[in-house]
């Protein structure tokens, strides 16, 4: 049985109620001061939004972290402090690149030094389990190479898929919580790593009320590195501890982003270009050229999300519990969006 503590239901509904104040704020905000996504040829929006959602979902996450992490609730040393500091760092890093457009390579560079800060303060790969492989520690240099891959990479894979109203939100959110359920329900249990797990999910649930489509507002860089930086670190310091499967369940867990990436990445090097260039190729992308709109799309991504975090489930013994709290939590999905669409409709 999953034992979630009153810190987990707790840290999830301030998160949530947290965002729902602070959005409006944000919205608000960047308009007055022209800090709005245009519409160009690679976007799917026809008018310009605001892009600093990552703003208000940084806030949320945060402020309930400071509440129940640092003054009542698991005071975690090292490892807490390198996945409050890097997720800070990576989310300043996509703030600057929403405002200013930095280039692919000076992101790619700080992205490194923020990885590997964090690899030094204990947020590291450091063993392989895979049923019959086991390998209780791993050279450093392997160890090292091995981390800043998996957070870069996940990072990044995250801020790909941040392509339609409601996709990334909704993905981060089914993704966050199965972490956050493995961690309690593996042997042993990591309560700080699900604790930040749920935090991000009712955070990232209060951005979605206002990033259904039609959006009011995107999460931009600074949202979907954060939350790409503590999906890459909760799955460390998690799932992959689990006794069986580890170096795999990380990868069935985040498919949706790792599936895209790679799809996107060996493209853009197939046709000779760079795989840090944006592009509209990304299998949203080809979902909505095949006629899906936009929720059919996000439906259909958000399912594959939910499948493969069942699937992870399975090999830890806790998909009874799963399947109630997923079906709980779309439950929750779908009345924001009824009460975001209606409000929409009243705000015209």
């Amino acid at each position: 049985m999953i034992k979630l503590s009153e810190a987990h239901i707790i840290g999830a509904i301030i998160s949530f109620l947290l965002g729902v104040f602070i959005v409006p704020f944000v919205i608000s905000f960047s308009k007055k001061q022209g800090l709005i996504d245009v519409p160009n040829e690679r976007k799917i929006h026809t008018k310009p939004i605001s892009r600093l959602g990552g703003v208000a979902i940084w806030l949320s996450t945060m402020l309930s972290f400071l509440f129940l992490v640092l003054l009542s609730y698991y005071p975690h040393g090292r490892l807490l402090s390198g996945i409050l500091l890097g997720s800070s760092l990576m989310f300043l890093l996509g703030l600057i690149d929403d405002v200013y457009n930095l280039s692919a390579k000076f992101k790619l560079l700080i992205q490194i030094m923020i990885a590997t800060l964090v690899f030094f303060l204990g947020v590291r790969i450091d063993s392989i389990s895979m049923g019959f492989i086991h390998s209780e520690t791993l050279n450093f240099a392997f160890s090292y190479v091995a981390t800043i891959l998996w957070i870069v990479g996940i990072s990044n894979a995250v801020n790909f898929i941040d392509g339609i109203d409601g996709l990334a939100g909704s993905v981060i959110t089914v993704n966050s919580i199965t972490l956050g359920i493995i961690a309690v329900a593996m042997v042993p249990a990591s309560p700080i790593s699900a604790l930040i797990a749920f935090i991000l999910a009712g955070s990232m649930l209060a951005f979605l009320s206002y990033n259904y489509n039609p959006a009011k507002i995107f999460m931009g860089d600074s949202g979907a590195l954060f939350a790409g930086f503590l999906l890459a670190t909760l799955s460390i310091t998690g799932v992959m501890k689990a006794a069986a499967l580890a170096i795999i369940l990380p990868f069935v867990v985040l498919a949706v982003p790792i599936i895209d990436i790679t799809y996107s990445s060996l493209r853009r090097i197939s046709k000779g270009s760079s795989p840090f260039v944006a592009d509209a190729e990304h299998i949203h992308h080809k979902l909505l050229k095949h006629g899906f709109s936009q929720n059919m799309t996000v439906a259909i991504l958000t399912s594959i999300a939910i499948v493969a975090g069942a699937f992870a489930s399975f090999f830890i013994g806790s998909i009874k519990n799963y399947i109630v709290y997923i079906f709980g939590l779309l439950l929750i999905m779908f009345a924001i969006n009824f009460i975001s669409l209606y409000a929409k409709k009243n705000n015209k």
